[in-house]
Order: structure tokens, then C-alpha cells, then sequence
């Protein structure tokens, strides 16, 4: 049933903190070997994510024992986005952790959030919202198996992923990272997505990357779906909705959580020490580490970094995310200054300076990292193979939800006589793929090699007789004896996505009927993160599927359209039928027509 917790809590927690206790414990005599040895100024290293564009120079990994260096969503090599332009880039920072005294490797991040989506040419998922319309969980393991080996064939072995957000209020910009608004099928999806990355135990294999559970907690029931914004409820209510999906994560081995932009109840999350360290690492018994969002340590006190620092470190912030470059405030040498002033004033403790060390260390032994950080060249040459890309297309059709058919115009007939094609997304990989896709806030067009857009895939599988008229405003319709629209939202990611109303657009909504007023049956494909408000568009439609962003392989939807598959895919929320929330919706959560 929505929203109910199907596993006991009390079992549950016991079971999760044995489980954890077990997971890094084999690790610990070589961590403390290592920590006797370390100085002061190289256990702060070790707490320090730098942004690869925020390094003044590579040997700054060198001069202040660097644990980590990640890329954002902007931060890519400076000569492309290539596979071996990002195996070149990641390898020259691991060669200056190497060249330390202690020779600690470096553990480098990134978005995978969908695939390994900043390299051209990677396999690019449809986005969690599509996935989790699937209920195919083993299909999220294997996606997630694919993501981790091609992170890994770029030298990487840190995925900031899954996010396993529970969104509730649609006009969040993020509500495509989540799997679902239900608390319960969020949960399912995280175990298997981290063990899609992870496997079952984090091992010293070169295909294993470190999972990141994100964001802790409540991100996605902020007032009125703001980014970083506020989300007020209490604690039984936040243990009740957005608890249990990290709870699985931590049972399934999860190594690592990122700690959430959002407020809780007015307190940023964090300075949350009674939600860090009381509940994750003491009640829950989580041994890997927690890492920050994006300079969010910044926002606890905007008047004070150093503060900043000493409130998130002491609420239990194992390792910091700092983008920020020369030149700007709150850069990692400020940070590293401070921290270690912090210590010097008894203002941090040296034990918990060692208990986020000893964090970071057990998941780099486990890893194999010390022993190893070759990258597997088979690995390499596997990114955007075609094995990997069905594993994409078996996602996308299985993600397809068909919200209206009638006269069950769906399947087309691949020997169709004419077919018009209509909406400049028909031929748009950048609009399939959606945001966190090369670029941060995604992009238009041909923004990735090796995809197939939905015209693409149209014309591959459609009779070689049958005639494809590609008009993107609709203005040739001329005997068309089917028309597929398609319509929906243009990319973004966090911050620039967050709407104040729903609707799709007018021009779309205009799109469709102009395609209608031809005569012939109109095929609508949306393409979008979210549910939208869809007005006069369903009506003027035939048929209407939800497609969300689908990523890299438009062949999945064809392989739905054209009849080789069936339609599977069940909403994972309601959808709207009006701007009132308290409205019926007009398709319930797990609806999706057959054909």
C-alpha cells in the first residue's frame, strides 16, 4: 500500500546496525597503522574535496594532502569531454596524491547520476523518475552495474549517486532525481542501486565505485518544492517519510552519504548533529563517511565561515566539498586554516578529526585503492558499448507509461504509409537526456555522440516504403496517416529548475492541436521530469505517453511504439489534473494502460 512501511522499524534498525558494524571493521588495524603516522596537517587533507576547476594548480593535491578532488556539473578537462581526455585528467590528480609521504590515494567524485553522464559518448539512463516507473528493480541493479564500469573506465571510483530523495511537492527542479514520492518503492530502488554500484560488498575489484546516498534528509519535502529550501514537520513524520530509504541504503552497504542544501524546521541540515551523528552513525551504525553538498557548509553561518566549519565538522561532516577558486572567499586553503585553528583553540576535537579520517580510510582500503589505481582498459573501451546501451533501452521501454490510447491507435504499424513527425524534441538528444548531461544544467541538440533521437530511431524501425515528414512546427501535415507530437520541458537541473506552476507550455498545448486540426490520429510523447498540467494537450491526443527524459537510446521508445514491446511502465506519483493540490488527480499513482 502507498506511503506504508512494510518492515518492522525496530527489526529493521538491528538488523542495519550489525550489518554496518560489520562492513569496514577488517579494515581498522591498517587504518589505525596509517592514522598513528599521519600529522595533523595530513589528516585535514584527507577531510578535503576540492572542485577540480577550484585547484589553483594540480600540486596542490600534493602540498595539502588532498583526500579527494571531485568535477561538478561545469568542472570538465579542459581539452574535452572525451573518455580519454577525463582518463588523462583524473589521472594526473591521482599521480600527485601518490607523490605524498604517506602516498594516500586520491578518491575522485562525480554527477553520475544517470550513466556517466559529463563523458561524450557514455550511456546516458533515463532519469531516476523514469526508472522508478519501471518497478524493474534487478533492470535499476544492472543500469547501475553499467554506471559503475564506465566511472570506473575513466579512472573514477566515486559515483554521487543514487539519490534517494522521496519528492513530494512536483514543482521542484530535483523531482526527476527521485524515484518516486512513495517513501516505501524509494526504498526498494535504493538497495538496488547501490548495490548496482557497489555490489553487495564494497570490494577491491576495479568495476566496484563507491555509492553515495543522497541528500540527508528531507530534501525533497521542502515548502512549496523550494530548492534548498525549508522542510518543517516533525521528527516522527521525518523518520516516517524520509528515514527508511537511507535506512535500506546503510543495510545494502552504502560507503558514503552526502548531507542536503535544505533546513530542517529553520536549521540548516548541516549543523544537524542530533540527525548526523546521533542517528546516522550512532543509531543507524553507518561506518562509512558523510560528505557536503556543493560549498553548503557556507550557508550555516554566511557571516562567519569559520564557523561554518567548526558547526558542520563538530555536527559530524566527515569530508568537505569546497569549489570555490583563487580569488574567492571560502576557498580550501581558508578551510584548511581554519580547521586547523579550530583544533589548535580545542574548538574541534582531535578525536573527531580522527573518527573522520578513520571513515574516509576504511572505505579507501576497501577499495583496494592503496594497492591499486590502475584503470582496467577493457573498462575503458566497454564506455558507451552496445551492450551497455540495451541495458539504456530495456530502461527506457519499460519506463514508457501510456496514460490514454483510444481506439487503441497504439501500436503504429511499422508499415505505416505516412508519417508525420512534429516538435523540435522529436530530433533533440539534449531535450531526451534532460539536465545533469554534459553540461550541469543540461543542453539543446547534439550534446552527447552515440544516441539515437526519437526521429533517429523512427526511421530505423519503421518499413523502408513508409514516408517520415520531420516538421517541428507542425506545418506540413499533408496526408499524414498518423502524427506522433512531441512536446515537454527543455533541460535543467537543481536551482534553475524549480517552477511556480505546472502547466506545459502554450505553444505545445497549440503544437498538439494544430496537429489534431490535420484529421489524423495524434501520438503525444512528453518528454519531462516531473508530472505536468496538461489542459487541452490530452484531449487533443489519441494516444499520450509519459516518456520522462529518457536519455541516450531513443530505440526504446520506438521498441514500444512499434509494437515489438509492450507498455509496463506504471506511474511512480500522482498526477495532477489541476494547480490544487487537494484535487483528485487525474491518474493515481500506479496507473499505466496496456496495449
Amino acid at each position: 500500500m502507498k506511503n506504508t512501511i512494510t518492515i518492522a522499524a525496530g527489526i529493521l534498525l538491528a538488523a542495519t546496525m550489525s550489518h554496518a558494524a560489520l562492513l569496514f571493521s577488517e579494515h581498522d588495524k591498517q587504518v589505525d597503522t596509517l592514522l598513528a603516522q599521519m600529522t595533523l596537517d595530513e589528516k585535514i587533507g584527507q577531510m578535503v574535496q576540492v572542485d577540480s576547476s577550484a585547484l589553483k594548480d594540480t600540486t596542490d593535491v600534493q602540498k595539502y594532502f588532498l583526500g579527494s578532488v571531485l568535477s561538478g556539473g561545469t568542472s570538465d578537462p579542459a581539452d574535452g569531454n572525451s573518455v580519454q581526455s577525463w582518463l588523462k585528467f583524473v589521472t594526473e590528480f591521482q599521480e600527485q596524491a601518490l607523490s605524498t609521504r604517506l602516498k594516500i590515494p586520491l578518491l575522485y567524485g562525480i554527477d553520475a547520476v544517470h550513466g556517466h553522464n559529463n563523458v561524450d559518448g557514455a550511456t546516458v539512463f533515463p532519469h531516476n523518475i523514469g526508472l522508478g516507473a519501471t518497478r524493474d528493480l534487478d533492470l535499476v541493479r544492472r543500469a547501475e552495474r553499467v554506471t559503475a564500469e564506465e566511472v570506473a573506465g575513466t579512472g573514477i571510483r566515486w559515483a554521487f549517486a543514487p539519490c534517494i530523495t522521496v519528492p513530494q511537492d512536483a514543482h521542484w527542479g530535483r523531482t526527476y532525481e527521485g524515484f518516486s514520492d512513495d517513501t516505501e518503492l524509494v526504498s526498494q530502488f535504493a538497495v538496488a542501486a547501490t548495490i548496482g554500484l557497489q555490489r553487495k560488498k564494497i570490494s577491491t575489484e576495479p568495476t566496484f565505485v563507491l555509492a553515495c546516498a543522497k541528500h540527508f534528509i528531507g530534501d525533497g519535502g521542502t515548502t512549496d518544492g523550494i530548492d534548498q529550501g525549508n522542510t518543517v514537520c516533525n521528527e516522527a513524520t521525518l523518520r516516517e517519510k524520509y528515514l527508511p530509504p537511507y535506512i535500506a541504503a546503510i543495510k545494502a552497504g552504502v560507503g558514503s552519504i552526502m548531507v542536503s542544501y535544505n533546513s530542517w524546521n529553520g536549521e540548516k541540515m548541516h549543523g544537524q548533529k542530533h540527525l548526523l551523528t546521533d542517528v546516522l552513525k550512532g543509531e543507524l551504525g553507518f561506518q562509512g563517511f558523510l560528505v557536503s553538498d556543493w560549498a553548503a557548509i557556507d550557508q550555516i553561518n554566511t557571516n562567519d565561515y569559520k564557523n561554518s566549519v567548526e558547526r558542520s565538522i563538530n555536527a559530524g561532516l566527515d569530508m568537505i566539498m569546497i569549489p570555490n577558486g583563487a580569488g574567492k572567499t571560502n576557498n580550501y586553503i581558508e578551510f584548511i586554516g581554519d580547521l586547523k585553528s579550530l583544533v589548535a583553540e580545542g574548538k574541534v576535537s582531535q578525536a573527531r578529526i580522527d573518527d573522520a579520517v578513520t571513515r574516509i580510510l576504511r572505505i579507501k582500503f576497501a577499495l583496494g585503492i592503496f594497492e591499486s589505481t590502475a584503470t582496467d582498459s577493457k573498462l575503458t573501451a566497454s564506455i558507451g558499448s552496445p551492450e551497455h546501451r540495451a541495458v539504456a533501452r530495456e530502461c527506457v521501454r519499460k519506463s514508457l507509461v501510456l496514460l490514454k490510447n483510444q481506439k487503441n491507435i497504439l501500436p503504429l504499424s511499422k508499415k505505416i504509409r505516412t508519417l508525420a513527425v512534429v516538435g523540435a524534441g522529436a530530433d533533440d538528444l539534449g531535450m531526451q537526456c534532460g539536465g545533469w548531461t554534459i553540461d550541469w544544467q543540461g543542453g539543446r541538440g547534439n550534446v552527447t555522440h552515440g544516441g539515437t533521437t526519437l526521429l533517429a530511431a523512427i526511421k530505423q524501425t519503421v518499413s523502408p516504403e513508409t514516408k517520415i515528414i520531420f516538421s517541428p512546427d507542425a506545418g506540413d501535415l499533408k496526408n499524414a496517416d498518423a502524427v506522433i507530437a512531441v512536446v515537454g520541458e527543455h533541460p535543467y537541473a537543481e536551482m534553475k529548475g524549480d517552477r511556480v506552476e505546472l502547466n506545459l507550455s502554450a505553444e505545445d498545448c497549440a503544437l498538439i492541436a494544430k496537429a489534431k486540426a490535420s484529421g489524423a490520429p495524434v501520438v503525444t510523447i512528453l518528454f519531462s521530469g516531473r508530472p505536468l498540467l496538461l489542459n487541452s494537450a490530452l484531449a487533443d491526443s489519441t494516444s499520450f505517453v509519459a516518456a520522462w527524459l529518457p536519455g541516450t537510446e531513443g530505440l526504446g521508445l520506438t521498441d514500444v511504439l512499434f509494437g515489438d514491446h509492450k507498455f509496463t511502465g506504471k506511474l511512480p506519483r500522482n498526477w495532477p489534473a489541476s494547480a490544487d493540490k487537494s484535487a483528485t488527480p487525474q491518474f493515481q499513482f500506479g496507473y499505466g494502460l496496456k496495449h
